[in-house]
């Protein structure tokens, strides 16, 4: 497991970095620009940057925790751990997508849908991890954006300019997980 944790280092900094790969380039500018033309050009982009960014920074963390919980595992487990790595170094492709064209309801449900397929996996994992251990704190900061990802894609479907003010509700796992502990406590 520490040479997937070494793996997993390398996979998240390389999704994460290049996350800004689709970034307008200043050369698409003809001359200096004006504020609102920045604004226009960059906050989309920018958005979803900042959302995939910290959702993988917050994968990344659960990541390490849930390996420094259960250290060891079988062929099966290492297998479902780079089956997660794979959907991280793939969202950089479905961010790209989503800065291009974010308002638009089908590549926000795309882009809903792979953030539900990581928390998924991050979730089975996290199952996997605990297998015979009652830790409500773990489990529902594993959980929860599992939950969220759902909810905000199913708003995509309807509302996809909705949806991103949804999903960001995902960084509240850890505050889920701070009620669950104390609800058990």
């Amino acid at each position: 497991m520490r040479r997937l944790e070494m793996l997993s280092n390398t996979i998240f900094g390389v999704a994460m970095t290049l996350l800004a790969y689709d970034l307008p380039k200043a050369s698409s500018f003809k001359s200096a620009p004006e504020w609102i033309d920045l604004v226009r050009v960059y906050a989309q982009p920018i958005i979803a940057l900042a959302i995939s960014f910290v959702v993988a920074g917050l994968f990344w963390f659960s990541h390490h925790r849930r390996l420094a919980v259960a250290p060891e595992g079988g062929r099966g487990v290492v297998f479902l751990n780079l089956f997660f790595l794979l959907s991280i170094i793939i969202l950089p492709v479905t961010n790209g997508l989503y800065g291009s064209y974010r308002l638009d309801g089908v590549v926000a449900v795309i882009y809903g849908l792979h953030l539900t397929l990581i928390a998924a996996v991050n979730a089975l994992l996290w199952v996997l991890a605990l297998r015979g251990r009652h830790d409500p704190q773990l489990l529902a900061t594993a959980l929860f954006p599992l939950v969220v990802f759902v909810l905000g894609t199913t708003i995509a479907v309807i509302a996809p300019k909705v949806a991103q003010f949804a999903w960001c509700l995902a960084f509240g796992a850890p505050l889920a997980g701070w009620l669950a502990a104390r609800r058990a406590g």
